[in-house]
């Protein structure tokens, strides 16, 4: 991931922090999380759902924690995107610290898309010719 498609910077706060003062694991998630409709734009997700009454769901999840973050820190969240079927669409994201440029965490996410039924659909045409286009 040398050079990611797409970065958004997080500050840490208070709130984030577990009882040692390090970032409580399961924000890195939210970290993700927050990366990844920024990439793909909170409205098109939204809008995907109510015209078209398909969604993402996180299917799969491997987070590697290797350092942590801490109170006042700011991480660059690095997203990359891999599509491995037209079912799937898999990011690769991790948290870099902005002052040392350690990486501190990575992971692989795996998501799908369902309907209003949660039932696994295909990605729509639209949406997985635009991925790809964010990979070229």
């Amino acid at each position: 991931m040398s050079s990611p498609h797409h970065t958004l910077d997080v500050q840490i706060y208070y709130e984030d922090t577990d009882f040692t003062g390090a970032v409580y694991h399961a924000n890195y998630l939210k970290y993700f999380e927050r990366a990844r409709e920024h990439l793909l734009g909170v409205d098109a997700l939204v809008d995907l759902y109510r015209e078209q009454g398909v969604g993402f769901v996180v299917y799969k999840v491997d987070i590697t924690y290797k350092e942590p973050a801490s109170h006042g820190d700011i991480l660059h969240i690095n997203t990359d995107i891999l599509l491995e079927s037209p079912y799937r669409v898999v990011f690769h994201q991790s948290a870099v610290h902005s002052q040392h440029q350690r990486l501190l965490v990575y992971g692989r996410l795996e998501l799908v898309c369902v309907n209003k039924e949660n039932k696994l659909v295909r990605v729509p045409e639209h949406i997985y010719e635009g991925l790809q286009a964010l990979i070229t």
